[in-house]
């Protein structure tokens, strides 16, 4: 894998990092069991990151996840959902 897994949308409008796409340069998917979901995800009267909506998954913690190797996740993009940012393109081996 020589690239980082692009995020192709997030739908956690209050996230700081949310500014029409995810702006932060590297998210980490964590969450717990049942639950994946971005672990960068903060909400702040304050937004940050890149100028522009060019995140990226930097490291994913769901062992279990089928686009999983060496904590590095493998899917072309991916998408959160919900308020909370739960990753859409998990799927459990």
């Amino acid at each position: 894998m020589t690239a980082f897994t692009a995020i192709r949308s997030c739908a956690a409008t209050a996230c700081a990092f949310n500014h029409d796409g995810c702006t932060a340069p590297a998210i980490t998917v964590g969450g717990t069991t049942g639950a994946p979901a971005c672990g960068t995800l903060v909400v702040l009267d304050a937004r940050g990151g890149l100028p522009v909506a060019q995140g990226r998954v930097g490291t994913c913690q769901r062992l279990e996840c089928v686009h999983n190797q060496n904590l590095m996740c493998t899917a072309e993009g991916i998408s959160l959902g919900g308020e909370t940012a739960t990753c859409l393109t998990y799927r459990a081996r």
